[in-house]
């Protein structure tokens, strides 16, 4: 009788993986070398155990946010920080880029308007503007 083991396929983090702010400085560099459009970190602890940090970008055709998504890719191997996963390339208009601690996204602009990640993740974290008062509005609400 024969023992058939499942094959397991291992990605692995560096021993010990690049500090976050070291991975993300490599990140800057190279959407910043690729000229991405509109570059923003997100600091997503306590809000989420997946990852430490958003970066969102956007590329201005599906061949650029290729690119861009490759170029984070080749910068965070020269950490030697393998990424865990790489999502949308084939299409290229959303690539996410999972780097452990930090997650990559490269989005062509109308699917990054779409999706609205920065709302997603920044709710709640700005003080109301001023004249906002959840008690007016609660006023409001009873004078139907």
């Amino acid at each position: 009788m024969t023992s058939s083991s499942a094959h397991v396929i291992k990605t692995r983090l560096p021993n010990p993986p690049p500090p976050a702010d070291v991975l993300l400085r490599s990140i800057h560099g190279a959407v910043e070398e690729l000229k991405a459009k509109d570059v923003t970190e997100i600091d997503v602890r306590g809000k989420t155990s997946v990852c430490d940090y958003l970066v969102i970008a956007s590329g201005t055709s599906t061949r650029h946010v290729k690119s861009i998504a490759d170029e984070v890719v080749r910068q965070a191997k020269q950490l030697d920080c393998q990424p865990l996963g790489v999502e949308g390339e084939r299409e290229a208009e959303w690539v996410l880029v999972d780097l452990g601690d930090v997650v990559v996204h490269v989005m062509l602009p109308r699917v990054r308007e779409f999706y609205a990640l920065e709302r997603l993740w920044t709710v709640g974290d700005q003080p109301p503007e001023a004249g906002e008062d959840a008690g007016d509005d609660a006023a409001d609400d009873n004078r139907d």
